[in-house]
């Protein structure tokens, strides 16, 4: 037994130990329950099984599983929340957990951590799921990382052999893309209450979202050069117009059409580009990700919280921690074609896409892509932190540059309204 995994038998152990103690003080309630997002039917066999594994050794602490679609679960939680029904255990994107966190939704886990919870999962996705004033808000779960899934017939009929790996290479791209093929380089959507990609591009250019105090620091150098710069892309009729109207789906139907040269993606979304255009598939290779000048690529976590309305918070937490150890999360990333948090976990999943011997394009398409997506986590981090508020900021940086790249004012006005507005926000909210 590995020393990561021999440090899991002892903290399931210690929490083990914990649970016995106060199983007396609980509420009469002996069941958890357990809230998803957009996870059945799919993996309604590895919830099956994985509820019944939970069970055998907890049959005092059954688990009742709803899952929930993704447009959803803010409104049906803070429902519940107001209600006083909240789940025991429910799955959520860090920007949610810090809001609800900040509205004192959330219990804060550090009190109830055994000792070497953290050494089991990795650091920058540990880290994502604390909170300056709420504390350990969630337990990291799987994540996905960004990669360029990139059309070869549309870079070689523009003279090129590789697509760009920094931001500062993007614009020569586009535009040899454009003049050479008529098609498009990139999409990057600025809707506002879509993808957080923009957001985390602008971390990786340099800009600091907000200072100390949650007041904007955006409005800055490395903020009025990445505004400049997006804008500037606009304008020159470099980047789909629909960009500011339609979300990142449609970078996805563009690259599938054949008139998009990369799709920042994750690997997962391999399998849909085969089923449903093959011949763009036949062409397609994933690459790293475009990043800043320091090489920072993204991850997207999803994290299991607990509410703090839950009367058994001690048990809620064993059961995150159960399914979030080595094994259930190796079978999760193999079925979902996800990364885990869990180091050991990882470190599996690696070494079984090594072995792998594919006997087909789509299959090597697909384990080049997910071992690559691993190489890429020793560099990548959560670039934009849980923050209460997270999603306004979103919404007013993305607004204003809109207004920029649509010419209804200049990128350094456009940057100062959104500090204007971001801070009059965050005055009556942190004072």
């Amino acid at each position: 037994m590995s020393l990561v995994l021999r440090r899991r038998h002892l903290l399931l152990s210690a929490l083990a130990t914990g649970l016995a103690a106060c199983r007396g003080a609980s509420s009469g309630r002996t069941a958890l329950e357990l809230w998803t997002l957009q996870l059945a039917p799919k993996f309604n066999p590895y919830f099956a099984d994985l509820l019944a594994a939970w069970r055998r050794t907890n049959p005092q602490w059954p688990v009742s599983w709803t899952d929930l679609p993704w447009g959803s679960v803010e409104r049906k939680l803070l429902a519940a929340v107001f209600a006083r029904t909240a789940p025991d255990v429910v799955n959520l994107n860090p920007p949610f957990a810090a809001n609800l966190a900040s509205k004192g939704g959330l219990a804060d886990l550090d009190p109830l951590l055994p000792v070497g919870a953290a050494e089991t999962y990795l650091p920058s996705a540990w880290d994502a799921c604390r909170d300056a004033d709420a504390g350990r808000i969630a337990i990291p779960w799987y994540l996905t990382v960004r990669l360029s899934l990139v059309n070869h017939q549309l870079l070689e009929q523009a003279g090129l052999q590789t697509p760009p790996q920094r931001w500062s290479e993007l614009p020569d791209f586009l535009r040899r893309i454009r003049e050479r093929t008529g098609r498009y380089g990139l999409f990057m959507t600025v809707v506002p209450d879509d993808s957080a990609e923009m957001l985390e591009t602008l971390v990786q250019m340099g800009v600091q979202l907000l200072d100390d105090n949650r007041r904007a620091a955006f409005d800055s150098p490395a903020g009025r050069d990445a505004f400049a710069f997006w804008s500037g892309l606009y304008r020159e009729g470099l980047l789909p117009r629909e960009v500011v109207s339609q979300g990142q789906r449609r970078a996805i139907e563009l690259f599938q059409s054949g008139d998009l040269a990369v799709a920042a993606t994750g690997a997962e979304f391999l399998r849909s580009i085969q089923t449903n255009a093959p011949g763009v598939a036949a062409v397609t290779r994933a690459h790293p990700p475009i990043t800043g000048s320091d090489g920072t690529a993204n991850v997207a976590l999803m994290t299991l919280a607990v509410p703090r309305q839950s009367r058994q918070q001690r048990e809620a937490l064993a059961f995150a921690l159960f399914l979030t150890d080595a094994a259930n999360q190796a079978r999760f990333a193999r079925e979902a074609r996800v990364l885990p948090s869990s180091v050991a976990a990882l470190e599996q999943i690696r070494a079984e896409l090594e072995q792998e011997a594919p006997v087909s394009l789509g299959q090597t398409q697909i384990r080049e892509a997910r071992l690559l997506s691993a190489e890429t986590l020793r560099s990548a981090r959560v670039l934009v932190p849980a923050l209460p508020g997270i999603k306004r900021l979103q919404k007013i940086l993305y607004t204003q540059l809109q207004r920029a790249m649509l010419g209804q004012l200049s990128s350094a006005d456009a940057l100062a309204a959104a500090r204007r507005q971001w801070d009059q926000y965050s005055q009556s909210r942190w004072p």
